[in-house]
């Protein structure tokens, strides 16, 4: 699939998993646009997306590295469209990064590999892995969702 297809079948699919005030949700979301995010994989069945982002020069640290709050936004904007396929509205509550590796300057992009983990009561338990363009983990994250009353 293409990445026009790959959006329009999360949309779609957002649609089917909200089908009350769908009207108010903003898809895609702004950021996922801003960060120039594309979808690589969608797999609702087994609660794991796959995003990939650019590295562009204006994400850089002093040290020529993509800034560490930048690879946050990106973990977040994979996290969360998955996030609107396995449960009712949530947040990010809780999020935990462990670099391994920096994500250099040099990449043309990275890609963010996020997974549902468990479900237990109004958390939802997430996985994500951030792995360079071939395919080396350079950061490992653990996020848990609230789901809203």
């Amino acid at each position: 699939m293409d990445q026009t297809d790959l959006m329009e079948q999360f949309i779609q699919l957002a649609k089917q998993h909200y089908p009350e005030g769908f009207d108010k949700v903003i898809l895609p979301p702004p950021v996922f646009i801003s960060m120039n995010a594309e979808f690589i994989l969608i797999d609702q069945e087994n609660a794991i997306v796959e995003v990939k982002f650019p590295v562009p020069e204006s994400s850089l640290n002093p040290f020529g590295s993509m800034q560490g709050g930048i690879i946050a936004a990106a973990i977040d904007n994979a996290v969360g469209p998955l996030s609107m396929l396995v449960g009712p509205i949530n947040f990010t509550r809780d999020m935990s990064l462990k670099y391994k590796k920096p994500v250099r300057g040099d990449y043309e992009y990275i890609t963010v590999k996020a997974a549902l983990t468990e479900k237990k009561g109004r958390r939802l338990f997430f996985s994500a892995e951030v792995m360079d363009p071939k395919g080396t983990l350079l950061v490992s994250a653990k996020l848990m969702n609230w789901i809203i009353d």
